[in-house]
């Protein structure tokens, strides 16, 4: 299922025979890494529909986008593309079971509008979910086909949360408490502690 790599070669003088002997090559994969994991939302055929996601990333800081990559036989792909608008709302860990519900059945075969309670934005075809700590309503921008995927880029155009979920005027992760998909074994797994500060820790760092 898997081989060893070998060989030898020379890296500023040391050779990195024992370095390369263990490390295997589990071939042409998606790494397995962990993943948060969001509700993207989309009206179709005039009913708001929630599919758990974990391929959704920021693809720009400024104006600020979200990218999500969702499957060519989801229910969902044909809202945003009717619409150009889609959601990805933040579940916290009590949300397992319906974000779970939301990934297991389609909307080709279940009615997902009363999951939640449903809000929407500016944009008005954007279904957000008022039990999620954070929701980001986007304007489609792009359609990306990509493989077995088409990866949906959109202009994040309101963050809604609320002030439960902030600290010094910013969300704050620890009170949001969302939960991440390890993708190989199929479990989802929730925050540990803070470990350091980024931008910050490796200032004194020595290679």
């Amino acid at each position: 299922m898997f081989k060893h790599l070998s060989g030898e070669f020379e890296v500023s003088g040391h050779s990195t025979r024992e370095s390369v002997r263990n490390k295997i090559n589990l071939g042409a994969k998606i790494a397995s890494y962990p993943m948060p994991v969001v509700l993207v939302g989309a009206n179709v055929k005039g009913k708001a529909n929630f599919l758990a996601v974990a391929w959704f990333t920021v693809a720009a800081h400024t104006p600020p986008k979200m990218a999500v990559a969702l499957n060519k036989a989801h229910y969902t792909n044909q809202g945003i593309k009717e619409n150009k608008t889609f959601s990805v709302c933040i579940p916290s860990e009590d949300m397992i079971e319906a974000t779970d519900f939301c990934g297991l059945f389609s909307g080709h075969k279940a009615d997902k509008s009363r999951v939640f309670d449903v809000f929407y934005g500016d944009l008005k075809t954007a279904p957000m979910i008022r039990e999620c700590p954070v929701n980001l309503e986007c304007k489609l921008d792009k359609v990306i086909d990509n493989g077995s995927n088409e990866m949906f880029i959109g202009d994040v155009v309101s963050n809604f949360t609320e002030e439960r979920y902030l600290t010094d005027g910013t969300i704050d992760i620890r009170k949001i408490r969302p939960f991440m998909l390890s993708l190989d074994d199929r479990n989802y797994h929730v925050l540990g502690k803070q470990k350091a500060k980024a931008w910050n820790v490796g200032k004194n760092y020595k290679p």
